[in-house]
C-alpha cells in the first residue's frame, strides 16, 4: 500500500480521542497544517546522523525531560530550569565519557499521555480519562474531561514558544561552555555531590582555557550546543497535519518534532501508529519492555526501515528499552542478539524509569497509610549499569541513557546522595503522571556514569 500522512487512518489505532464535533475538528487541523512547521528537516537530517555516531559509539546520548508538559508550566523560569540540568549533566558526561553529547529533551510537544482505560470513574461518575493538555483537562468535569480540539492548537503554540525560547538562549550564548556558572541551580551549591560537580567543571575549564591558549583565540564551537527536541506520538492527526513535504529533499517529514517515539501501547507493528512512521524521514524511537519478544523486535525494525529502498538506516531505529532493574538481565540479552545477529544497525537507549515505577506505602508524614507511585534510585541505577554490561558483553553499544527529570526541587523518587526515603515523598511531589528524578539525582546519575566511563 502507497503510504500517506494520512494512511494509517485504515489500519488499527488506540489511544486515540474522541471528538464530539468533527467538523471543529477538521478546522482545527486545518488550521494547523497552514501554520510554519516547529522544526526542519536539515535539524531531523543532523540529529540522524549523531544517532548514527552515537551507535558506533562516537558520541553518547542525553535524553531527559519531564514525564509530561503541561501548559501552565510553559515559563521562561520551567524552561530554562530543564535546559540547565540537561547541561550541567552532560558537562559531566563529556568529561567522563571523553566523547560529544547529544542532548535530546523530552519538551516542546509532550502534551498528551497514552492511557491504560479510556474513562475513570469516582464516586460512581465515569467520564473521559484525562490524556495531557493536548486533549483535554484534568479536572473532573463532564466539560474538562471532553477532548477539545482546540487544544491541539494550544499546544502547537506552546511547543513553539518553547522552541523559541530555547533557540534564542542557546544562539545567545546561554550554553556557552566558557561560562557554566550561567546553568547554576540555587539550590546545586547545597547539593551533596556539588564539590565533584565543582571539580569537573574547574577541570573542563581549564582544558578549555589552554586550548584556546595553543590556538591563539576563543574556540567558537564551544560557545553553543545543538538540542533537539521529542515526543511520544499519540494524537496521529495532528502529527499529520505537521507532515510536509520540503524542497531539495525526498520523502515525508514529521515537523512537530525531530525525534518521534512510539510507547508500548502502541507498538502494534500492524496498527496505526507503526503504519506512521513507516513513512516519515525522522529518527522512530520505539520502547521495548521485557515481554518483548525478538522474533516482534526484529518485525518492528525491518518495519521501519522499509522508508528507503536500501534497508536499515543508520541512525533512523532507536530503541529504548525499559525492562526493569530485576528483569533486564533476562530480558535484554536475547533481543540484543537477534538484532546483532540480523545486522540491522539500530541505536539501543536505556530507560530506567519506567520499569522501575512501584507503589508504596509511606508510614508517616502527610500521605502516611496512602499509595504513592515512586522509582528507587538505586533501582534506576542498577538498570544503567546492567545494560552497559550486557552491551559490553554482547559486543554492542550502549549509545546513551533516557530519564525522566526536573530542574526543579522535586521529592517524587527516593534514594540517592541526599537519601530521600517514602515519608519525604510528600514534601514536593509535583508530577501530575510518572515520578521524576530531581536536580541532584539526575546529576548524580550522570556522575555514576561518568565515572564508569572513565574506570573503563
Amino acid at each position: 500500500m502507497e503510504w500517506t500522512p494520512r494512511s494509517w487512518e485504515g489500519k488499527p489505532c488506540t489511544q486515540q480521542p474522541i471528538y464530539s464535533d468533527g467538523n471543529a475538528l477538521r478546522r482545527t487541523l486545518d488550521e494547523i497544517a497552514a501554520l510554519p512547521p516547529l522544526v526542519t528537516s536539515y535539524e531531523i537530517e543532523a540529529l540522524k546522523s549523531q544517532l548514527a555516531e552515537a551507535a558506533r559509539g562516537e558520541r553518547f546520548i542525553l535524553w531527559g525531560g519531564d514525564c509530561a508538559e503541561s501548559f501552565a508550566d510553559c515559563t521562561s523560569a520551567a524552561i530554562a530550569s530543564k535546559l540547565k540540568i540537561l547541561l550541567q549533566m552532560s558537562l559531566v558526561l563529556v568529561h567522563g565519557t571523553r566523547k560529544r553529547i547529544t542532548r535530546i529533551g523530552r519538551f516542546a510537544g509532550q502534551y498528551a499521555k497514552p492511557r491504560s482505560a479510556a474513562t475513570e470513574v469516582r464516586d460512581g461518575i465515569e467520564l473521559p480519562s484525562f490524556r495531557g493538555d493536548n486533549v483535554n483537562r484534568p479536572e473532573f468535569t463532564v466539560e474538562a474531561r471532553t477532548p477539545d480540539p482546540q487544544l491541539l492548537l494550544r499546544g502547537y503554540e506552546r511547543s513553539a514558544l518553547t522552541l523559541n525560547f530555547i533557540r534564542s538562549l542557546v544562539d545567545g550564548g546561554f550554553a556557552d561552555l566558557h561560562h557554566p556558572e550561567n546553568w547554576d541551580l540555587s539550590f546545586v551549591k547545597h547539593a551533596p555531590l556539588a564539590a565533584e560537580y565543582q571539580s569537573m567543571v574547574d577541570s573542563i575549564g581549564e582544558s578549555l582555557r589552554f586550548m584556546e591558549t595553543l590556538a591563539g583565540g576563543t574556540i567558537s564551537a564551544m560557545q553553543r550546543v545543538d538540542f533537539f527536541t521529542s515526543h511520544e506520538l499519540l494524537v496521529l492527526a495532528y502529527e499529520s497535519a505537521l507532515t510536509r513535504q520540503v524542497p531539495r529533499r525526498e520523502g515525508w517529514f514529521n515537523l512537530s518534532t525531530h525525534l518521534p517515539w512510539i510507547g508500548l501501547r502502541t507498538s502494534d507493528p500492524n496498527a496505526a501508529h507503526m503504519e506512521f512512521c513507516r513513512g516519515i524521514r525522522n529518527p522512530i524511537g520505539v520502547k521495548i519492555g521485557p515481554e518483548t519478544t525478538a522474533e516482534q523486535l526484529l518485525s518492528t525494525i525491518r518495519s521501519l526501515a522499509s522508508v528507503t529502498n536500501d534497508g536499515c538506516e543508520e541512525g533512523r531505529v532507536v530503541l529504548i528499552t525499559r525492562c526493569g532493574a530485576h528483569r533486564i538481565g533476562r530480558a535484554l540479552p536475547p533481543l540484543v542478539r537477534a538484532v546483532r545477529d540480523a545486522q540491522l544497525p539500530v541505536v539501543w537507549i536505556v530507560d530506567p524509569m519506567h520499569g522501575n515505577t512501584e507503589t508504596v506505602v509511606p508510614t508517616s508524614g502527610a500521605w502516611a497509610g496512602m499509595s504513592v507511585k515512586t522509582r528507587k534510585f538505586g533501582h534506576i541505577l542498577a538498570e544503567v549499569e546492567q545494560s552497559f554490561e550486557i552491551h559490553r558483553m554482547e559486543g554492542t553499544v550502549l549509545a546513551g541513557v533516557h530519564v525522566e527529570l526536573t530542574g526543579e526541587d522535586v521529592t517524587e523518587c527516593t534514594g540517592g546522595a541526599r537519601g530521600l526515603s517514602d515519608d519525604d515523598l510528600s514534601r514536593a511531589y509535583r508530577s501530575q503522571v510518572d515520578p521524576r528524578l530531581n536536580y541532584e539525582q539526575a546529576l548524580e546519575l550522570a556522575m555514576l556514569i561518568a565515572r564508569r566511563a572513565a574506570g573503563r
